[in-house]
């Protein structure tokens, strides 16, 4: 239990973080945010948990493959933001666009062999 404990507290901090992070300097925010720490911390998990490399070999793999569709997201947000839209309006209309991209192109990737 005390792992799991320490593994929601490690992530949690590193959300913290970046919004503290984000308060000073937007720009440094958006590097740290764009390391992928989360998936660096699944790994780690994994590994600590021993995963075998092979799927932790495939999980950073299907990653890689499901940052396509997530992309549109940073693009839809801050111009529509732009465009004057109200914060919770853009954010719902990007999300909802990054989740029809998502299933779009799911069984597009296992037409190409991509197991998600």
């Amino acid at each position: 239990m005390l792992y799991y404990a320490i593994k929601v507290v490690i992530s949690a901090l590193l959300i913290v973080a970046i919004s503290e992070i984000a308060k000073r300097s937007t720009g440094f925010a958006a590097l740290v945010a764009s390391i992928p720490l989360t998936s660096l911390l699944a790994f780690v998990w994994l590994y600590m948990e021993g995963a075998p490399p092979e799927r932790i070999a495939e999980l950073s793999g299907q990653i890689f493959w499901l940052v396509i569709p997530s992309l549109l997201l940073f693009v839809m947000l801050p111009l529509l933001l732009k465009q004057g839209l109200n914060f919770w309006v853009s954010l719902a209309l990007s999300v909802a666009a990054t989740a029809a991209l998502y299933i779009a192109l799911i069984p597009v990737l296992r037409r190409f062999g991509v197991n998600l």
